[in-house]
């Protein structure tokens, strides 16, 4: 992937990624595909290859949506209900019911494999959305992960409707500057 100055540009994939609003309701997501976001996401790199992530997929129709639907945020529910598939997303955080840590990379490593989840999602006409606006407290009662396991967010997935709407993206400059305290130096 070259200019035609030779010099490396970014990705498609990377390039065209973005977070819907809007899915198409009618756009199932069946087993297979379901099956190759969750390889994915497990090929992705984790500190000493401990993969401390979980995910918890469901579909609309399936008596599980509801239980996960009913947790949902007005403003997340309003879009993310149409996607052909929720995905909880929870991180192996602590060894069983202490406060010492499993890994202490646990959530970055789930960020990549979700990352890798979001790619491949990408790559077969998909997107996603990852979203935090849902009630934790009580969704982490009803689902009542194993000692140690956190639910940390909610992912969107399924055929988007609509032009993409991009946020601002920090610049380059602005992600080399931020946050170094220039006064020290």
């Amino acid at each position: 992937m070259f200019t035609s100055a030779g010099r490396p540009r970014l990705h498609p994939l990377l390039a065209g990624r973005f977070s819907p609003y809007a899915f198409d309701s009618g756009a199932a997501v069946d087993d297979a595909t379901v099956e190759l976001l969750l390889e994915a996401a497990r090929w992705a790199p984790s500190a000493g290859n401990s993969q401390p992530w979980s995910f918890y997929p469901v579909r609309p129709g399936e008596v599980e949506h509801k239980r996960i639907a009913m947790h949902l945020a007005p403003s997340s529910a309003r879009w993310a209900l149409d996607a052909g598939l929720l995905i909880v997303t929870l991180t192996h955080r602590f060894v069983d019911d202490s406060r010492i840590p499993y890994s202490e990379f646990a959530d970055y490593d789930l960020g990549q494999a979700v990352a890798h989840l979001t790619i491949q999602a990408q790559a077969i006409g998909l997107a996603c959305h990852q979203f935090r606006a849902f009630d934790l407290d009580a969704l982490t009662t009803d689902l009542a992960p194993t000692a140690g396991w956190v639910v940390m967010s909610m992912i969107a997935v399924g055929v988007p409707l609509g032009e993409p709407r991009r946020g601002q993206r920090l610049s380059i400059e602005d992600m080399r500057a931020a946050p170094w305290n220039t006064d020290s130096q």
